[in-house]
């Protein structure tokens, strides 16, 4: 089946709206889940055929709804009932909406399905499988291939995850305030998550997923607008503007990466680093505690923001709120970066020596990206040699085509 990006963009945009339509009246998520996703394959069947209907959503819903029906059913009627559907389905006929589910709810049902993908039974691994799957759209082979995993272990962490929502209890609701700040660390956590995987995607020949970063926003936006003063949902919508900015200069016409230090300022997005940065000044601003890790991410990314060109970047204030998010947030991720900003102030020798410390850290052992830093800190010290040994072993960990086309071109330079 040839891939059509009309129907599948219109398939992954609609699959929250879908499921929140259903989980609205009935309460075992994993059945709701499991209707929508049968519905969809439907559609990626009819739709290339005969084209999008109408009212997609609205044929979707009808679909996955009378999919969910039958499930509850015995297995003699739900059979029975499967080929009335999937002949009706086959005939051309386009279901359509009732009046109040084109629009109604949809606003609030992505931020409830975000919170339901949370819920605090779900171990962290599964609460972002399970939202990139309902939330984000993608396929379990895009989820399993983004986590290293094969596609049948993805497959059973989010059946696992499914059950364990339905044994639980768990309703398709936002937690009243009460309870909303209990879940707020894993959701943040989770939207973060989402956007990195839109922003450098991890797998695939696209270097970035637009879908994605564009729903975390979105649901970070619910999120602030529900949570105004609070610093690191502030933080956390700071960080993805000032990220986001970016977007149309990280690669080229070929579609090729682009580092930073060579992007073209002019096509960053003026209106969105305008809109970050107001953002981290009033949460900052308003931290009593001192402020939290999205916070600080974004204070970072504001200072490369604000830098006309790369040699203006402001590294010595990069490097002080890298050592201040060391301190309370400590991840691999992290500390690299903070290599990075070390070498940049203090020479490339300080920061590969700070890398000696970490190339036993986990994960970073096995990640493209400590390579990828050494390469670039040993090519700036002049042993080339070395260098490009670092760049061909980081495009052999890496699995974005666009990165390891970058880090060969590297390599291949300095032959």
């Amino acid at each position: 089946m040839s891939p059509d990006p009309v129907v599948d963009e219109t398939l992954r945009r609609l699959t929250p709206q879908v499921i929140g339509a259903l989980a609205r009246r009935h309460t075992d998520f994993g059945a709701v889940e499991d209707a929508t996703q049968e519905a969809l394959l439907a559609a990626a069947v009819q739709w290339r055929e005969h084209g999008v209907p109408q009212s997609p959503r609205g044929w979707l819903v009808r679909v996955a709804d009378r999919r969910l029906t039958d499930m509850m059913r015995s297995d003699s009627s739900r059979r029975r009932r499967e080929e009335n559907v999937a002949a009706a389905a086959t005939s051309g006929r386009m279901f359509e909406p009732a009046a109040d589910e084109e629009s109604a709810g949809d606003h609030d049902d992505a931020l409830a399905l975000l919170f339901l993908c949370c819920h605090p039974d779900l171990p962290a691994a599964s609460q972002v499988a399970l939202t990139l799957r309902a939330v984000g759209g993608l396929t379990t082979a895009e989820i399993a291939a983004a986590f290293l995993v094969p596609e049948s272990t993805m497959a059973q962490r989010i059946s696992r995850a499914k059950r364990r929502l339905r044994d639980s209890g768990a309703r398709f609701q936002v937690p009243a305030e009460r309870r909303l700040h209990d879940r707020l660390p894993a959701v943040l956590q989770v939207l973060y998550l989402v956007f990195n995987e839109g922003y450098t995607s991890t797998v695939g020949a696209d270097l970035q997923r637009p879908d994605l970063t564009a729903e975390a926003i979105r649901l970070t936006r619910d999120l602030y607008a529900r949570l105004p003063v609070d610093g690191e949902v502030a933080g956390l919508l700071a960080l993805m503007l000032l990220t986001e900015a970016r977007h149309a200069a990280r690669t080229d016409a070929q579609g090729r990466l682009v580092p930073l230090t060579e992007q073209d300022r002019s096509l960053w997005d003026q209106p969105l680093i305008s809109e970050g940065c107001r953002l981290v000044a009033a949460a900052l601003s308003r931290s009593r505690t001192g402020p939290g890790p999205y916070q600080l991410q974004a204070a970072i990314a504001a200072v490369h923001a604000e830098a006309r060109a790369a040699e203006h970047t402001d590294w010595p204030q990069i490097l002080l709120l890298y050592q201040l998010l060391e301190r309370i947030w400590p991840t691999p991720m992290v500390m690299l970066n903070g290599a990075v900003a070390l070498a940049m102030v203090r020479g490339p020798g300080a920061g590969l020596s700070r890398l000696d410390t970490l190339q036993d850290t986990e994960p970073l052992r096995g990640h493209h990206r400590l390579h990828a830093v050494r390469a670039h800190l040993l090519e700036a010290e002049g042993n080339h040699a070395a260098a490009r040994e670092a760049y061909v072993r980081a495009a052999r960990l890496t699995t974005s085509s666009p990165e390891q086309e970058y880090l060969h071109a590297q390599a291949d330079r300095l032959s």
